[in-house]
């Protein structure tokens, strides 16, 4: 008889249930789950605090992968109200020059009336480009540009520092992340996503030709000067892992040697979220890879890790967490 998968962090993370925001932080709910019936294993999840922010604030995060496709959008907005939800303030910055998609899984494409461009140009105030979820009050979204407009020439990295900076000193306070949606590719818009970040959240599939990208920007980040920087494998696949036709997470984290934030099973409940504008976190009952994005963004807040351990005796037979390892 196999022995279950083990599952460990540094300093584990408690699971908050998704669920609506009319959740409280301080509920106790119980998640129990048996890979074994005949040896049940009973894990309590307690959320009874709230996590601990590391680092200076504001946060400034730009969620990149090279490749597209892979989730980079996803994953801002499901990691972004997570933080929210935690209690953080969050704004989050739509980079995608012309091809914005954020606000779109976040239901929020109809009340984006300004943008940055409006703001650079004297058009409107940059409080009046922040578009605030209804949903939750301490996240707002920006975006760069409306779909299909044209950008000022001098539009760059200087321009998004400028405003960072000006998101920092607004009268209502600095926000305690600014979290920045990458645009695919490495080209210009990739540049100019990346310069006011000082961390990073690369995304990546367990396929070969994410893996060659997530290598590649990675040496850039690096080159930029952003030392920190974690990784999220997303779309992981129990059956394909265990007919060994896809590479597990720990098999990922070797090959690009980076810490590991979240690992996320595929879910075919994502389409449904995005195509109603409603992120994964907020649903409920709770779906796996929404309580996963919710793990991630706790280890974000705590500049913490994971790492999966697996134990078993008869390696072709597989856990409940299988997705975390091969």
């Amino acid at each position: 008889m196999a022995s279950p998968r083990v599952f460990t962090t540094h300093h584990r993370p408690p699971l908050l249930p998704s669920s609506l925001s009319s959740t409280p932080l301080t509920s106790l709910p119980r998640f129990v789950k048996s890979p074994n019936k005949r040896t049940p294993i009973q894990s309590v999840l307690q959320f009874n605090r709230k996590p601990q922010l590391a680092g200076e604030t504001p946060r400034i995060v730009v969620i990149t992968s090279g490749k597209g496709g892979v989730g980079k959008t996803t994953t801002t907005a499901n990691v972004g109200l997570s933080l929210a939800r935690y209690g953080f303030s969050v704004v989050a910055i739509d980079a995608d020059l012309g091809l914005r998609n954020l606000d779109l899984l976040l239901g929020l494409e109809n009340r984006v009336n300004y943008t940055v461009v409006e703001v650079l140009n004297g058009d409107c105030r940059l409080d009046q480009a922040l578009v605030r979820d209804k949903r939750w009050s301490n996240f707002e979204l920006l975006c760069i540009s409306k779909p299909r407009s044209k950008l000022p020439m001098g539009f760059g990295g200087k321009a998004l520092e400028w405003l960072v900076d000006a998101l920092k000193t607004r009268p209502e306070g600095s926000p305690d992340f600014i979290i920045i949606d990458c645009p695919a590719g490495i080209d210009a818009g990739f540049i100019t996503a990346i310069t006011p970040a000082n961390e990073a959240v690369l995304v990546t599939t367990p396929d070969i030709t994410a893996l060659r990208d997530a290598d590649r920007v990675t040496g850039l980040l690096e080159c930029d000067g952003i030392r920190d920087i974690k990784m999220i494998v997303n779309r992981v696949r129990t059956d394909m892992i265990r007919g060994e036709d896809m590479m597990s997470v720990l098999d990922v984290q070797e090959m690009l040697g980076l810490s590991l934030l979240g690992a996320i099973p595929e879910d075919s409940e994502v389409i449904r979220s995005t195509n109603r504008g409603f992120p994964l976190v907020l649903n409920k009952p709770p779906t796996l890879a929404g309580l996963a994005f919710e793990q991630a963004a706790w280890r974000l807040v705590e500049q913490d890790s994971m790492k999966a351990v697996m134990v078993e005796e008869e390696p072709k037979k597989r856990g409940f967490f299988s997705f975390f390892g091969g």
